[in-house]
């Protein structure tokens, strides 16, 4: 089952309030600070992450299996752990990237 997790907008420039993730080369913004839950997204140059995610916006969902959600999906940035206690991916679904989250 999926639930909603947030909405992922890429921006031009630095959030003010951005957290850095160093390994990802990227900022983004804690979306439960805000109203709607979108979380801002800033890539630096070195980002290695797929131009689809750099320029589109994405949606993610918490995920009780994470594995189970990627079997025979069309998976574009492997599992990894943007935090301690979460387990992430992204897939292309309907033409977007959706995140997937895992609480661990």
């Amino acid at each position: 089952m999926r639930t909603l997790a947030h909405i992922g907008i890429p921006q031009k420039s630095k959030p003010a309030n951005g957290i850095y993730l160093e390994d990802a080369k990227l900022y983004i913004t804690d979306p439960a600070e805000s109203k709607n839950n979108i979380e801002f997204l800033y890539f630096e140059d070195e980002c290695q992450m797929p131009e689809i995610v750099k320029t589109s916006t994405h949606i993610a969902y918490v995920v009780d299996d994470i594995d189970a959600e990627l079997k025979d999906a069309e998976v574009i940035i492997p599992p990894f752990m943007p935090l301690p206690t979460v387990k992430a991916a992204f897939i292309l679904e309907d033409g977007l990237p959706i995140e997937l989250m895992q609480n661990l």
